[in-house]
């Protein structure tokens, strides 16, 4: 097991006696938990990227409860996403005047056989999906397959390539019932941060499967890249 830095240990040792918190806390405590770093221990130097996860009341191995969606926060996540499109024709030319990174299809297919995965959201049109299909095995363990509940697979594709260019996330409940997402950067205004996670937990909340049992949103926690989790009030 690999020793801890003194970094981590210290900021591990601050976020436990911070205990269980609001969000408007969590979110302002994760912003300073770097501050008052002892003497020859040097902050992270760039800026790091804020996730939520939430621990859900469900059972993912039962089809009815598995809890996946997206969503456009309100301010964004402070990165542009790389997009990719599988389409032709019109629907191509659609895609590439709505700011698409990448257009094509059987071409662009041959390249992710060959190893290319440099793009961060893949969208196809349904007459796509027989190229699209053979890649499932790549890209469905990266979580970047087109999928017509999570809005990519689309015959409207330049709506759906200015969300994901203006910062739509997605996400889907783990095996552990989890959900992770993106939220934003450390440099972003407290408030936004508040209102990006605000955002994303309403929407969760929302999407409770109706066989889910007993309390649905059971733990919730924010960290950033470099740092160790804060636990928020669910």
């Amino acid at each position: 097991m690999a020793k801890r830095s003194k970094r981590i240990e210290f900021l591990r040792q601050k976020a436990k006696e911070l205990g269980t918190v609001d969000l408007p806390t969590a979110v302002r405590a994760l912003k300073t938990l770097e501050k008052d770093l002892p003497k020859g221990i040097q902050p992270c130097r760039f800026d790091q990227t804020v996730e939520v996860s939430v621990r859900l009341g469900v059972d993912p191995k039962q089809a009815d409860q598995i809890v996946r969606g997206s969503i456009v926060l309100p301010h964004g996540i402070g990165k542009t996403q790389r997009v990719l499109v599988f389409a032709q024709g019109e629907k191509a030319e659609e895609a590439k005047e709505a700011g698409a990174d990448y257009v094509g299809g059987k071409e662009l297919a041959e390249k992710i056989k060959n190893g290319w995965l440099d793009f961060d959201v893949a969208i196809a049109t349904p007459d796509m999906m027989s190229v699209v299909g053979p890649l499932g095995r790549i890209l469905g363990p990266r979580g970047l397959m087109p999928s017509p509940r999570a809005g990519t697979v689309t015959q409207d594709v330049a709506k759906t390539v200015k969300e994901y260019k203006a910062g739509k996330v997605e996400f889907r409940v783990d095996s552990g019932g989890n959900v992770h997402c993106i939220v934003g950067k450390l440099s972003f205004d407290e408030s936004q941060l508040v209102e990006n996670i605000e955002a994303l937990l309403k929407y969760i909340q929302s999407l409770r499967p109706a066989a889910a049992k007993g309390q649905y949103i059971r733990n919730i926690a924010i960290s950033a890249s470099m740092m160790p989790a804060i636990s928020v009030a669910a």
